[in-house]
Order: C-alpha cells, then structure tokens, then sequence
C-alpha cells in the first residue's frame, strides 16, 4: 500500500535514540495514526517505504517493541509522592491528561480502567495499557508515569493486567465488608468475629484484643479501642482482610518479583470507615504483610459519580482530617486516596491541606463527559442521539452506581436549542444521566465518537486540560 510520506508528524513525539528515529504519523485529521521507525527496525511490524522508513500500525506488539527500546514508555511504580488517575473510557484522551498535570507536581497515572468498566464497553488491559502508551508516545511525555488495575476483585482477574504491565493494583474487597456490622449488638458481632477466617488472618481473638484494647494517640486526638469498637471493626472487615491477603499473595507470584504497588479500597461500601475502622485496617495490613502504598476509606457524605461533594463540609473536614491523622500515625506508610474523586472541586483543598501532599485522586467518567461536551458543540444531532439514548439506558445502566440523579429533571432534547446543549453537562442530573450511561452509549456510537473525536481532537485535549487544570490547581497551591 502507497503511503505518501509527506504526512503531518507530531513534533512532541519525535525522538532520535541509538542512531533510530521515532515518531508519530497521521496522513490527515480522518486517517490512522501511525508509528514511523527509521533506522534499526528490527522487531517492528510494518511497512517498509521506497525511501526507507518503516510504517507501522499501532499494535500491541509494535507498543511491546517500542517500550523495549525507550524506558519513559513504561508505567511504574510512584510511591508517596502525590499522584492522580486518571480513567480514559475512550483511549484517546491521554495528550489531554498530560497537558493538564504538567508542571503540577502530581504524578499521573494514565492507564487505569476497572474490570466493570471493561467489561462494559468491551476493552481488555492490554488494549488500555497500549492507549496509554501511544498516548505518552505522542505527547512526548518523559516522567514517571503508572499504570493501575482498577477495582480487582477476583483472583481469576489478574493474570490480564500482569501480562500487560501494569503497576499499580487497586484491590477492592468491597464485596467481604460486612456492613450489618454496623448495627450489630455484642453478641451479634462475637458470632461474626467466630465466623472469620482466622488462618488467613493469622491470629487469635485474644491476640487481636492484646494488640487494640487502649489508647492510641495521634497528632490532636486519641483514638480509644473498647470490646465494642474493636469487635465491630474485626467483624466489618475482618473477611475483607483476609482477602485482600489472598488476592495480595496471587499478585507477588504473577508478578515473580517485578516491583508493584498495592492499593485497598473500602471506599464502595454502604457504611463510612470510622477511624478507629480504619486505623485497625492499616495496622491489620502491615502486620499481614501486606505492601499497601495507599488506602481509601469510605468518607461521610455522599460521593456520586461526575458531580460535586453531596454531604456537610465543615462535617467531611473534620472526617478527613482524622483520616489524614491516623494516615500520620503509621509513618510514612502509605497515602490517603481519594475515589469516585471526579469533580469534587470543593473537597480537594481539604484533602491537600490535611494529608500534606500525601495523596491519590482517582478518576474515571469525567474524561469521558469532556468528549460528551465537545460533542455537543461540534455535532448537535448526533449529542441529541446520545442524550436520548441515555434516557432510555438510565434505569437499566445506574444499577451498579450509589447516585441521586433522576432522569426526569433532565431537560427533553426537543425543549432545547442547539446552543443549550453544551450547558447540559453542568446540570447535575444530566451530567449524572449521562455519566452511568455510558456503556451503552459505546456499545451503540462508540465507533462514531471515537471517529469524531480523532477529527477534533485538539478540540478534546484543550477541554480535557481545562478541567484537569480546575481538578489540580487546588492540590498544586499546597503543594508548592
């Protein structure tokens, strides 16, 4: 096949390394993205050109070869250095993320999609994994950079995300906390307690109380264990623990020795995480050996997909920073993480000035609500398409979501004019409607989207900056 190689290059992705130029290719705003390789193509799968540069898809295995030869395309591991996910439903929007944390101080984590999500619109970790890397490719991004295997649940689930490289494990054994704990009398919560793996855990209901039966001080309060407390903490979590150990196990032998990091989430249970629950958590991990670099509790208040806090700030501050200060208590252990983190402009203040720069924002739809808006003001039928189908979608797709958004506050398509749309994604309802949705958007326009946001895509990535610019700059003033 001719291709005429007087083609556009993006000029952040040229690289010369060992005598071999790199860079990526595109013929024109409707064509295929593509990788040149001129100099020592061995190992890459292309096309080779009558004057000597090989073209080459962007493929898995030309990702693979590439990665081998410049470091900076691999994810690894970031420590406690502040950092953000930042999900990408789509594959395309990691120029966009790049643009925004430059400069920040923040460490970015560009590929990061759950199991769920992936099974919603039908990608794997390596197809996630390889979106990235082109997208660092282009960008010429130099730094550090992660890789995160959203929400593991299942042992079954993570042979994928090793053999993709991944770097960062986020276990989630939301499904083993046990909230009718909560409520639970005395006797109650000793039944559950008798009930828990205790070979897993690897202790005694004596040695547990030795270990938690008084004061704990902390920076400006004391956290004071009684039978009643501890026994509720141990029944909550006990299982989840225990399988966090497990899936901990699993993840060392896969990965033989390549260094990673661990993340637990509680944060998508029907209870808050006290922090006397918390602080039992963390003691819980280290003692288990487990190598956890961040936790994320289940804060007070509501935190819904792609809006704002829904709850008493004045009330969330006071949880954070108890958080942040049994976080302190365990040294430089790990960091305190933010979910569902999207959009929570009035709490990232008080994340950063609580934790010192000793956190992890994660996000994930929001990128995917951009290109909506973008959508919006390029293509105002086929956004009326979209928001029509998520109407029909929303009560089948939000199944699996904690949200309050309801359908019927979100304006009909009929009632609005073309310059209205856009102002649709900062309606509440809307913003939430079409977040949940978005699985059967994909499933039904994916290929249209994806097409039309190739076509604009400076338009993306300028509004992709744009809003991770607001997400960032109030962690980046208590940063600097």
């Amino acid at each position: 096949m001719a291709i005429d190689l007087n083609i556009p290059t993006y000029e952040a992705s040229f690289v010369k390394a060992d005598g071999t130029t790199y860079a990526l290719t595109r013929p024109d705003t409707n064509g295929e993205k593509m990788l040149l390789v001129h100099g020592d193509t061995t190992g890459f799968e292309g096309t080779v050109q009558s004057e000597g540069p090989l073209l080459c898809r962007l493929s898995s295995a030309n990702a693979l070869t590439l990665r081998q030869r410049l470091a900076w395309l691999n994810s690894v591991t970031l420590g406690l250095q502040p950092s953000a996910g930042f999900g990408d439903r789509l594959g395309i929007a990691t120029p966009g993320h790049i643009q925004a944390v430059q400069g920040t101080g923040v460490a970015p984590i560009f590929a990061q999609q759950s199991v769920r999500e992936n099974t919603r619109i039908g990608r794997t970790p390596q197809q996630v994994m390889d979106d990235a890397i082109w997208g660092v490719f282009q960008a010429g991004w130099r730094e550090a950079w992660g890789a995160d295997a959203d929400h593991l649940k299942r042992v079954e689930d993570i042979a994928a995300f090793v053999a993709a490289g991944y770097t960062f494990y986020t276990i989630d054994p939301g499904d083993y906390v046990d909230d009718d704990a909560e409520t639970a009398g005395l006797a109650e919560l000793q039944v559950k307690v008798d009930d828990l793996p205790s070979d897993e855990l690897d202790t005694s209901l004596d040695d547990t109380r030795q270990r938690y039966l008084r004061a704990f001080t902390l920076d400006d309060r004391m956290l004071h264990f009684d039978e009643m407390i501890l026994l509720k903490a141990l029944a909550k979590y006990g299982a989840a623990l225990a399988h966090t150990r497990q899936l901990t196990r699993e993840l060392e032998t896969a990965l033989n020795g390549r260094p990673f990091e661990l993340e637990m989430s509680v944060d998508e249970t029907g209870t808050p995480t006290s922090l006397h629950e918390h602080f039992f958590i963390a003691a819980e991990l280290q003692r288990l050996g487990v190598p956890f670099v961040s936790l994320a509790p289940r804060f007070v208040g509501r935190f819904e997909k792609g809006v704002d806090y829904i709850g008493d700030l004045s009330e969330l501050e006071d949880n954070i920073a108890g958080h942040a200060a049994v976080m302190r208590y365990f040294g430089n252990g790990y960091k305190l993480s933010l979910h569902t983190g999207s959009d929570k402009f009035s709490v990232y203040p008080i994340v950063a000035r609580h934790t010192g720069g000793r956190f992890h924002l994660k996000t994930a739809g929001t990128s995917y609500l951009e290109a909506l808006r973008v959508i919006s003001r390029l293509d105002t039928r086929f956004f009326r398409e979209i928001l029509e189908l998520s109407r029909v979608r929303f009560e089948h797709d939000r199944k699996t979501y904690l949200i309050s958004g309801k359908v019927e506050n979100v304006p009909p398509t009929g009632s609005l004019s073309d310059d209205q749309l856009p102002d649709l994604l900062n309606q509440f309802d809307a913003r939430e409607v079409l977040h949940v949705t978005f699985g059967s958007i994909l499933d039904q326009h994916g290929k249209q989207l994806h097409q039309l946001l190739i076509q604009q895509e400076d338009a993306y990535f300028a509004g992709l900056h744009a809003h991770f610019v607001r997400h960032l700059e109030a962690f980046n003033m208590h940063l600097t």
